[in-house]
């Protein structure tokens, strides 16, 4: 019994250093387990004191967004009531707004149509732009060509005034033979005159008073100027366009008989006379002319004299 008793006082004392150092281990992790607490309430502390100052943050954020949705609330209460239109207002704006829609959408339609119509037009331009550049190149070209017409005009303009000079030069010098020739058949005859470029016959050498019939020796004097005509008339040359002119005027004495109503009657009779006659005698028809003047182209103005009763011959170009 003693012997057991020792055994297990023996076992105790060998427990003993074994238990102190499990002791002393659990007093480290103990302590080592409080400083973790005291480091976790120190950061939780921390924290703490940053969710609070958040929550503040928070709830300061949370009073300003109230006051502001009680702002808005009364604004919205406000407007409300401004707004507290009845069902037939509601009606009146729900219908002017159906007509404003309608009307933009026309407005829209138009516009588009408008663009179109644009669009067309601008093409339409376009055409005319090629149309007109094509006109333009035309034009170019017929002003070359007007251009080159116009020297042709100038030059056979030219051609055609010298030929018209040469054709009046030719007249003038056949003129000039034919009154020579008169001038030496009647010369040194007082009813006969040169007047300019015209032979002046009186009235009373040819005709009877107040008549177109041709006496004798009227005939023999128109005679003389046919034959004379003629032989000129046979140097010209064809294409030269010459007529003898044959005006007859009277004085200012009034006639009315039956044949005559009054001097312009007169005057043209005598002149178909001395045509006809003319035409008797060879002269070609188509180279004479008759014209009848009454007393309206005196020799003299203010006399009633038998200078103003004549026949005047004019050999001119037609």
């Amino acid at each position: 019994m003693f012997a057991t008793h020792r055994r297990q006082k023996g076992v105790t004392l060998d427990v003993w250093p074994g238990f102190v150092d499990a002791l002393a281990t659990l007093l480290i992790v103990m302590i080592f387990a409080l400083m973790i607490f005291v480091v976790a309430q120190i950061h939780l502390s921390d924290a703490l004191q940053g969710s609070k100052r958040g929550i503040s943050s928070l709830e300061a954020k949370l009073q300003e967004i109230s006051k502001l949705l009680q702002l808005e609330q009364k604004k919205n209460a406000d407007l409300t009531t401004s707004f507290n239109l009845s069902t037939e207002q509601l009606n009146q704006l729900q219908a002017l707004r159906a007509q404003m829609e309608a009307d933009l959408s026309a407005k829209t339609t138009a516009a588009l149509d408008a663009n179109a119509q644009l669009a067309l037009i601008a093409q339409q331009v376009a055409d005319l732009n090629q149309k007109l550049q094509a006109l333009n190149a035309a034009l170019q070209a017929a002003e070359g060509t007007s251009v080159q017409q116009k020297l042709t005009i100038e030059d056979l303009d030219k051609k055609l005034t010298a030929a018209l000079a040469k054709k009046v030069e030719d007249l003038e010098h056949y003129r000039s033979e034919f009154f020579g020739k008169l001038k030496e058949l009647l010369a040194n005859r007082s009813d006969v005159r040169i007047v300019g470029d015209r032979f002046v016959f009186q009235s009373e050498v040819l005709f009877p008073s107040a008549s177109a019939t041709l006496e004798k020796e009227g005939e023999e004097k128109l005679k003389q100027l046919a034959q004379t005509l003629k032989e000129i008339a046979a140097k010209m040359p064809s294409d030269l366009k010459w007529v003898l002119r044959v005006d007859g005027h009277t004085d200012n004495k009034p006639i009315h008989t039956d044949k005559f109503d009054s001097n312009w009657e007169l005057s043209a009779a005598r002149a178909i006379s001395v045509i006809k006659f003319l035409i008797k005698e060879g002269i070609p028809a188509q180279h004479l002319a008759a014209a009848g003047f009454g007393e309206f182209h005196p020799l003299e103005k203010g006399k009633n004299d038998a200078h103003n009763r004549r026949i005047e011959l004019k050999l001119d170009q037609r």
